[in-house]
């Protein structure tokens, strides 16, 4: 079952969850051990560990990966028959290769103006407990990705307008100073985006452009054109409406496999150019891409765990770089439930959840790695949580704000506490349970944390602690890169027994995790120095040695039947969140 998020995105009118699913493989530790990141140390152990990027290409090898998947899709054969301006509303999908809405835009105009708006809302606070909404470190990757997104439009003839503000409040503006016909995005499916999206409708039908020679001109409203593009599988391909999405992710995949195929990325011509004449001088207050502080942060320094970089050719750089340079994709599956180092698993999540990567495109090089190198189960399960991903994403349209619900979709009652030390105790990484506090520091130190590690805390902040989960959730939306609303309260809920499927129980054995995915302590000596000079097998049970434990376990007992995941079914969506 399932526990996201690439990135990353919001939400207003309620709160927005976690998933798990089966491992029929034996999970080799060793393997990923030998594949975790060491950080070099002195004798003393008290030097910081160095920080990895990723992806881990030079600049140049970043470069020639991105003109190389560009290359691919290029073709003159596109045939521009439309007239007239239209907009370009970036939102959740910065990126140009197989963006559906930019292709839509530049074939129904003579001109595009692509417009990204920074939404004063995005950098508030969550809805119940007053997080704040967007962290530093998502913060600066989404900045690093606008730059991007700015940088490959300029190649393909166009350009970036950023503006700050509502984007009910400027594009209603910039289509009636440019007399667009039309402002095409991305179709979301959570209720925040889904708010904008009328109020941006109803600001546009405020404005009259006149169309058509000066003798025969018409008054028209300047239409909003919403497209599906965020998942694998299109929406319309579905052979189920989504209100009649299955309970259960098996038979939804089943399903999808069966009866639907997925459809090829979109090709690109030479340029997407021109701009409407003039355009950026002629819109006043045109504005630029933030700064951190100008969004209301300090600036992140990153001296330990990864550090990801934001924009499409990063992203399009590490699928290279994962797929192809460092060929890890033939044993994904045997390493996906790592916590240390760059390469166990892919690490596409922060780029897929802003948009700078196409789930098609990853596809698209799965199929072209099957046929060039290898097929076995460890390609085909990169698309499995792929597919994840996507039933997340029905879901949240089935399912609407019930999955932002103390009770989650099912309106299951049960009795949770707010105790807020008890909370902060987990959110710092001071719970006295070395697993715990490693996999909470990362995720403060970077934005990141593993699959296997987000299955953890929120087992334990649940069932252990006894926790509301919403207050898990609302504190991943803060911190995580690759937050995205579905994905995330998706997972929680599961992760808290309230969501899709009523068979859902799992809890997390502590010990049990420790002994099998940290058999050595190496992770929780990475983040909790502190432990390094204890023996390898008390790192993780360190007794006296380490801070006191704030609750006891609910289940001490490793063996218990009700170990979901020595059962080999835990797993927080892969791709998707690591």
């Amino acid at each position: 079952m399932p526990f996201l998020l690439l990135s990353f995105s919001p939400t207003i009118l309620a709160s927005r969850a976690f998933a798990c699913t089966p491992n029929p493989l034996l999970f080799n530790s060793h393997l990923i051990m030998s594949l975790a990141w060491k950080p070099v140390s002195r004798p003393d152990d008290r030097r910081p560990a160095r920080c990895h990027t990723v992806p881990g290409l030079s600049a140049e090898e970043v470069a020639a990966a991105s003109e190389e998947a560009f290359g691919s899709y290029y073709t003159p054969d596109l045939k521009r028959k439309g007239t007239g301006v239209a907009i370009m509303w970036f939102r959740n999908d910065l990126r140009v290769l197989d963006n559906e809405s930019l292709i839509r835009a530049w074939a129904a105009s003579d001109a595009v103006l692509p417009v990204y708006c920074v939404d004063p809302r995005h950098y508030g606070t969550t809805h119940y407990f007053g997080f704040p909404k967007t962290g530093a470190f998502r913060a600066q990757f989404l900045i690093e990705s606008l730059a991007d997104l700015k940088k490959n439009l300029m190649k393909h003839g166009l350009d970036l307008l950023v503006r700050h503000g509502k984007p009910e409040d400027i594009l209603p503006s910039v289509a009636k100073a440019l007399g667009a016909h039309t402002v095409y995005a991305q179709k979301e499916s959570c209720s925040e985006e889904l708010l904008v999206e009328e109020l941006v409708r109803r600001g546009l039908h405020q404005v009259v452009i006149h169309e058509g020679e000066s003798s025969k001109q018409k008054s028209v409203n300047p239409k909003l054109q919403l497209i599906w593009g965020s998942t694998m599988y299109h929406i319309d391909d579905l052979p189920f409406e989504a209100k009649n999405l299955p309970d259960v992710y098996t038979q939804f995949r089943k399903a999808v496999e069966s009866k639907c195929s997925i459809r090829s990325c979109f090709k690109l011509p030479a340029s997407l150019g021109p701009l409407p004449s003039g355009s950026l001088d002629e819109i006043s207050g045109q504005g630029t891409i933030p700064t951190l502080e100008q969004l209301g942060y300090n600036e992140k320094k990153f001296e330990r765990g990864m550090h990801f970089v934001g924009g499409e050719n990063a992203a399009l750089g590490r699928v290279h770089e994962y797929f192809w340079e460092n060929d890890m994709l033939r044993v994904y599956k045997e390493t996906r439930n790592g916590m240390l180092g760059p390469d166990y698993s892919t690490k596409f999540s922060p780029w897929l959840a802003s948009g700078s990567l196409s789930p098609r495109y990853i596809y698209e090089e799965v199929k072209r790695y099957e046929k060039q190198r290898l097929a076995n189960d460890s390609t085909y399960w990169v698309l499995f949580e792929l597919i994840w991903r996507d039933y997340f994403r029905f879901l949240s349209i089935k399912n609407g704000n019930s999955i932002f619900h103390l009770g989650g979709p099912r309106k299951v009652m049960s009795k949770w506490s707010q105790d807020q030390s008890l909370f902060e105790s987990w959110r710092d990484g001071r719970t006295g349970y070395p697993l715990i506090d490693a996999n909470m520091k990362e995720l403060c130190t970077t934005g990141f944390m593993s699959n296997r590690g987000r299955q953890i805390v929120c087992s334990f902040l649940v069932r252990d602690m006894g926790i509301d989960w919403r207050m898990g959730a609302e504190w991943f939306e803060t911190c995580l890169l690759d937050y995205d609303p579905a994905s995330n309260y998706g997972n929680w809920t599961y992760g808290a027994g309230v969501g899709n499927d009523p068979r859902e129980d799992r809890y997390f054995s502590i010990p049990k995790q420790a002994k099998t995915y940290d058999p050595e302590g190496e992770y929780v000596a990475y983040w909790l120095p502190e432990l390094r000079a204890l023996p390898k097998d008390r790192r993780n049970f360190p007794g006296q040695s380490y801070i006191k434990q704030v609750v006891p376990l609910k289940f001490e007992n490793t063996n218990q039947r009700n170990d979901y995941a020595k059962r080999g079914k835990g797993k927080w969506n892969n791709v998707h969140e690591g």
